[in-house]
């Protein structure tokens, strides 16, 4: 019998318990985020790895941080600076010597594992803290750092074409001359001085094993 009113009172207590969890819940005032309100956000982390961006004025087209990407979301097109070309240095100094005609990213493919800002030598490229950049067209995901026109990247690469095409031709007719050019005979071996009077007396002759030993050399 004593059995019996003790499990109707742990069923009763159980039963009180789950209910107090749920008038809990029932009395806390909604927590639902409002998003996009900008007073109700998430707060990002602090190391957070969204959408690139890339300092054109310290790029250098060394193309290395679309070799480090994985997923080959980086496009890069240069062209070679000819005499004359002032492209400028970057923020540490270092001289440029390309010109960069394409830098897109696809940012629809870009996976956010932040391997193409390590291998840069300028730290141009990195990873922002902006993740609300979503589209209705998968193009508008495709952006486009470089700061020419495409008109300007086609000019630069003619003359960068040209220039190597001078420089071939000079290279070419260098190596013609100095094919034409007569060749030198050998230098004959010199002739060693002879011994002046007084001079340094040579060491004694060795002789061979079992042989007879000549007399030492006499100096004038």
């Amino acid at each position: 019998m004593a059995g019996y009113f003790k499990d109707i009172q742990e069923g009763l207590g159980t039963a009180v318990k789950g209910m107090s969890i749920v008038m809990k819940h029932l009395l806390t005032p909604k927590v639902t985020r409002q998003y996009p309100n900008p007073d109700d956000r998430y707060q990002m982390p602090e190391r957070e790895r969204n959408r690139l961006y890339v300092n054109m004025d310290d790029c250098i087209g060394c193309d290395q941080c679309a070799r480090a990407c994985p997923v080959n979301c980086i496009t890069i097109d240069t062209a070679k600076a000819v005499p004359g070309d002032n492209i400028g240095t970057t923020s540490n100094g270092k001289k440029k010597s390309l010109w960069v005609t394409r830098f897109d990213i696809d940012i629809a493919k870009c996976c956010y594992c932040g391997l193409c800002t390590f291998p840069c030598p300028t730290e141009c490229i990195r990873m922002t803290d902006i993740c609300e950049f979503s589209e209705f067209d998968r193009v508008n995901l495709i952006y486009n750092y470089a700061t020419m026109t495409a008109e300007e990247g086609v000019l630069h690469k003619a003359n960068a074409k040209k220039d190597e095409e001078r420089l071939a031709a000079e290279r070419a007719k260098a190596a013609e001359e100095k094919a034409k050019a007569p060749t030198a005979a050998p230098a004959s071996p010199a002739t060693p001085p002879p011994a002046a009077a007084g001079g340094v007396k040579p060491p004694p002759f060795a002789a061979k094993p079992g042989g007879i030993k000549p007399p030492p050399f006499q100096a004038k």
